[in-house]
C-alpha cells in the first residue's frame, strides 16, 4: 500500500511538472556580481561639446553620437577605434537640410546609410555615410514621411520594408506603445501577435537580434523582460526579484538593452524612479534565452551605451567624472 501511494504521489508530481509553462522564469536572486569599476576606460572626445544626455550607435567603423541638447550640431561623427573625431551633420533649425526635433537614429550597414527622424517636420531623413565624411555641406535626402496617428519612436532597420519598430500611438492624455512590424516604404505597420497578459501600460526599451532570430522587451516600470522571435511569438517571460503587474512609475527597472553576440546586457536600476539613484549603475548580463549570468557593477551612472561587435566592447555615455567610456567585454567575461 505505502508503495502504491508513493507512486501515486509521484505520478501527481510529473503531471504538475509537465503541466507548467516552459516559457516562464522566475529568478528570485541575481547575486553574481562582478565589480568591473576599474575596467571602464576614459573616452575623450577632444574638445567636442556634447550635452549630458546623448544616445550611441555603432555603423561600421565609426561611433555616432546624438546630441539632443546641442545650439548648433545635432550628431557627431567619430572613428569607433580610436575615437578620434571626424565630422558633425545635422545642424538643428527650420532650414531644408536642418533638424527641428531630432528622434531615433536608424542604421542601415548594408547600404552604408543612417536615418534621422524628425519629430517637427514629421519626416526621416537619410545621410550617406561617405558623402557626409566627404562634403561639410551635406544635404540629407527625405526618405520616409510619417505622421501623428502612429509613428517609430526606436526601431531595428532590415530594409525598406521590413524594420522592427518600438511603435507610438497616441492618446488623449497618454500613449500605447508596441511592438510593431514596419513597411518605412509605404508606411504599414502590423503589431506583433504576444503582449503580456498583465501589463496593463506597457513602456519598453528593446533590442533586435536577426542572426539569434529574435528581439527582447525590457520593461522600465516591472521587473519584466520578454524575448520573441522574430515574428513575434513568445519564447520567455523572465522575471526579476521585484515583479508585480502593478501599473506604477515610482521604480525604476531596465533603461537600456543590447545584443552582444550570444548574449543581452541590459542596464538596470531597481531604485526610486524620482531619486538621484534612478539612473542604473549596474549591467545585467543574461544568455540570449534569458538565463541569468552575471551582474556587472560599473560603479557609473550609465546613461545610454551600444554594442561595439568588432571590439566587443560596450562604449557609454556616463554621468560621472567623464563623460564617455567603455568596457572591454573580453576582460570582464
Amino acid at each position: 500500500m505505502k508503495h502504491v501511494l508513493g507512486y501515486l504521489l509521484l505520478l501527481i508530481l510529473c503531471v504538475s511538472c509537465s503541466t507548467g509553462t516552459t516559457t516562464d522564469k522566475y529568478q528570485r536572486k541575481r547575486k553574481n556580481i562582478v565589480d568591473v569599476n576599474s575596467k571602464v576606460k576614459e573616452v575623450r572626445v577632444d574638445d567636442v561639446l556634447i550635452g549630458s544626455y546623448a544616445r550611441l550607435f555603432v555603423m561600421g567603423d565609426y561611433l555616432i553620437i546624438e546630441d539632443y541638447k546641442s545650439s548648433d550640431y545635432l550628431i557627431r561623427i567619430f572613428d569607433k577605434h580610436t575615437f578620434r573625431y571626424l565630422t558633425s551633420v545635422a545642424h538643428i533649425g527650420q532650414g531644408p537640410e536642418e533638424i527641428t526635433v531630432m528622434g531615433h537614429i536608424g542604421i542601415d550597414e548594408k547600404n552604408g546609410t543612417f536615418y534621422v527622424t524628425d519629430h517637427g517636420k514629421m519626416k526621416i531623413f537619410a545621410y550617406e555615410l561617405d558623402s557626409v565624411l566627404s562634403h561639410s555641406n551635406y544635404q540629407p535626402k527625405v526618405k520616409a514621411e510619417i505622421n501623428m496617428e502612429q509613428f517609430p519612436d526606436r526601431y531595428y532597420y532590415m530594409s525598406d520594408t521590413l524594420s522592427l519598430a518600438l511603435t507610438i500611438v497616441p492618446g488623449h492624455s497618454s500613449f500605447e506603445q508596441y511592438v510593431t512590424r514596419w513597411n518605412m516604404a509605404y508606411g504599414i505597420f502590423k503589431q506583433m501577435p504576444y503582449e503580456h497578459p498583465d501589463i496593463e501600460r506597457k513602456r519598453i526599451c528593446m533590442a533586435v537580434s536577426p542572426e539569434l532570430n529574435e528581439y527582447v522587451e525590457c520593461y522600465l516600470y516591472h521587473d519584466l523582460m520578454t524575448i520573441c522571435d522574430l515574428e513575434g511569438n513568445l519564447k520567455f517571460n523572465v522575471y526579476g526579484p521585484a515583479w508585480n503587474s502593478k501599473m506604477s512609475n515610482k521604480v525604476r527597472y531596465y533603461a537600456n538593452v543590447v545584443f552582444c553576440r550570444d548574449k543581452i546586457i541590459a542596464s538596470y536600476s531597481g531604485n526610486d524612479n524620482f531619486s538621484d539613484d534612478a539612473t542604473p549603475t549596474i549591467l545585467l548580463v543574461f544568455s540570449k534565452d534569458g538565463d541569468y549570468l552575471k551582474t556587472l557593477d560599473v560603479g557609473r551612472k550609465i546613461m545610454d551605451f551600444c554594442y561595439d561587435k568588432d571590439n566587443n566592447r560596450l562604449i557609454m555615455c556616463l554621468n560621472d567624472e567623464y563623460q564617455f567610456a567603455y568596457l572591454d567585454l573580453n576582460e570582464s567575461f
